[in-house]
């Protein structure tokens, strides 16, 4: 089993909620000393780290990120959430913009190391050492990416592949020529390079590589989606999770697969109602809601991700007795799609198509028609499939699990587009949500 920090990452509950309190406790040191926006946000709570158990804290008003997107209409380009003078300001990234107006956020040097530790942790868990050769199969822009994982492997003492700015049948070529061992991308971009690996006569089963680290998506814990990915590849994956504004959060071990465990020692994780605010018990299904610790120049205090997940609580088969999400993030709760009187998440979609054979790429699309919403999936078929066998087995699939039967419309197989980055399979109308 790996760790970054084997005594840390198996601290008892009790020892690691005091951690968490003392780190509370300079973020709130550095909050008072000059973030204007948690000033104004917290100036009338008196909860003090120092001197209250964290069931105060709990209690403390929730963030969101309608209200950072505020701040900074307000006060550009960055808003109030900085701690320090901007002249201590050393990186920045922004949101991918996929759920409304990026955020930007700036980092120290001290809160970019705190990223880099971050993603040792990731990169612990996954027995990744300085022994490997790490590739990165997109291009690198103002979003965060792989961005700290790349710095991390720096960090580490392993070797970096750079490969933007490459088509993927290059991208492949590349992977051969430098034997990489371990490949950092989404899920649907891990699958698109077995899909041109298999057209150009690349087996990928016997390459160099070992692990995929898959983010981004919830296709890294959709079993049908895992499996696909693992066959083609002939490696392990790791699902992991994190969000510009909130941190490198989520991580898999390899003892336990299957869900992702939270990495608290550098966040305070809850899990809330998300119509009433009210925290819930674990293994209650309700929005994950987290604290960083560690980015004390950006700090997020109770901050909803937007994420439905189920957390769990124990020791761990690889030791930890970090909380633990089963089955990953269930999906985002403004991604829910109600059809037919029934709530389905994209993500349940692509777990049922990705186990029906022959389905090489599919796009969800919502039709609204008066007071009734409908749904259409269009499936495109791997080359050698009997297009109207599949959409039939498709279809029976979806009945049978969602207890309705969308439409299906069979496209040309290359027909649907193909994603890098985040996929967007899902279109209302004729946009896109």
């Amino acid at each position: 089993m790996g760790y970054f920090d084997p005594v840390v990452e198996t601290l008892d509950p009790p020892a690691l909620a005091r951690l968490q309190r003392e780190k509370l406790a300079a973020l709130f040191d550095a909050i008072r000393a000059g973030n204007g926006f948690y000033r104004r946000k917290l100036g009338a709570f008196e909860f003090d780290p120092r001197r209250d158990d964290l069931g105060g804290f709990f209690e403390l008003p929730l963030t969101t990120r309608a209200e950072l997107e505020g701040d900074q209409t307000a006060h550009p380009p960055y808003g109030t959430n900085l701690s320090y003078p901007l002249e201590q300001y050393v990186r920045l990234h922004q949101t991918s913009g996929t759920t409304g107006t990026p955020l930007r956020m700036p980092d120290t040097a001290a809160s970019w190391q705190w990223w880099i530790r971050s993603w040792r942790t990731i990169f612990g868990a996954a027995d990744v050492t300085a022994a490997d050769r790490l590739m990165y199969p997109f291009s690198f822009g103002p979003f965060i990416g792989f961005w700290s994982a790349f710095e991390s492997a720096f960090d580490l003492g392993a070797m970096s592949l750079a490969a933007g700015g490459m088509t993927t049948s290059a991208r492949l070529r590349y992977l051969l020529d430098n034997r990489a061992t371990v490949i950092c991308c989404t899920p649907t971009y891990a699958l698109r390079m077995a899909e041109v690996a298999a057209e150009v006569g690349v087996d990928l089963v016997s390459s160099s590589v070992r692990a995929l680290i898959v983010a981004g998506e919830p296709g890294g814990n959709i079993p049908a989606t895992r499996a696909k990915i693992e066959t083609a590849w002939g490696a392990r994956l790791f699902d992991h999770i994190g969000a510009t504004e909130v941190g490198a959060w989520g991580f898999e071990c390899v003892e336990n697969p299957g869900g992702v465990h939270i990495n608290e020692a550098e966040f305070i994780a809850e899990v809330i109602d998300p119509d009433s605010g009210k925290t819930l018990p674990d293994g209650v299904p309700g929005e994950l809601v987290l604290t960083n610790l560690g980015r004390l120049g950006t700090p997020v205090i109770r901050y909803r991700t937007n994420d439905r997940v189920c957390l769990t609580r124990g020791r761990c088969p690889c030791g930890r007795s970090y909380a633990r999400l089963e089955g990953g993030v269930i999906g985002r709760q403004d991604d829910m799609l109600l059809i037919r009187g029934n709530n389905v998440f994209p993500a349940a979609i692509e777990g049922i198509l990705r186990g029906v054979d022959g389905v090489a790429e599919f796009r969800l699309r919502v039709i609204e028609s008066g007071a009734l919403t409908d749904l259409e999936v269009d499936v495109e078929p791997e080359p050698a499939a009997d297009g109207k066998a599949l959409v039939e087995r498709a279809a029976n699939a979806l009945r049978d699990t969602l207890h309705f039967r969308p439409r299906l419309r069979l496209v040309a197989p290359g027909a649907l587009p193909r994603f890098e980055m985040k996929s967007r399979r899902v279109t209302r109308g004729d946009g896109e949500l």
